[in-house]
């Protein structure tokens, strides 16, 4: 059984030093129970859902997947100050959604979303390793609810991060510390269990 979770540097794992982040925390979960799954994490920091179209299809050929999990989205809910727009406009986020499904579908059978994570704003706006970009809780829940509702109406799993991690979860504002990251595993893992 092999699952590719294709995402961000949330997925990636991101000031997550003593378990990796929740996927490798998922990973290192299954390989204990020594039944034959593998995980996969492609989470590559910054990366948008425009980002992840231009790698899913070859990324996920080599790996031939059962499940393919998304956990994207929140890089795409920036806000850029000299543009005065979201990076990526929300009908271009609907259509990137359904792009990656159809793509994902020629290689699984199962597919899962998870949802985005809140920021604390009081860190985010705007970020300080970049000034003309924010992160806004406004515009994440906007995309979370586009995501929830692909899901809905297209019978995919969706795993809502809401009201999962708090201010005091993340490092910088968006990226949950390890606390954070253990958090969010243990909301993601027993829905994939139920998949296997």
């Amino acid at each position: 059984m092999n699952i590719c979770i294709f995402g961000d540097s949330i997925t990636w794992g991101a000031y997550d030093p003593e378990q990796g982040g929740w996927a490798t925390h998922l990973r290192n979960y299954f390989e204990a129970q020594d039944n034959d799954v593998n995980i996969y994490n492609l989470g590559v920091s910054g990366d948008t859902t425009t980002d992840l179209l231009n790698r899913i299809e070859v990324e996920a050929k080599s790996r031939e997947p059962n499940i393919v999990i998304f956990a994207i989205g929140i890089n795409d809910a920036q806000f850029i100050h000299s543009a005065n727009s979201q990076r990526i406009s929300t009908d271009e986020f609907q259509n990137n959604l359904s792009k990656l499904h159809f793509m994902a579908k020629r290689f699984a059978e199962k597919f899962v979303f998870i949802g985005l994570t809140a920021v604390d704003e009081s860190m985010t706006r705007p970020v300080p390793w970049d000034m003309d970009m924010s992160y806004t809780n406004k515009n994440i829940k906007r995309l979370d609810g586009v995501i929830e509702k692909f899901c809905k109406e297209n019978n995919l799993e969706f795993i809502s991060m809401n009201g999962v991690i708090k201010n005091e979860d993340l490092i910088d504002g968006l990226h949950p510390n390890t606390q954070g990251h253990k958090k969010m595993f243990d909301k993601i893992k027993p829905e994939i269990e139920s998949l296997l």
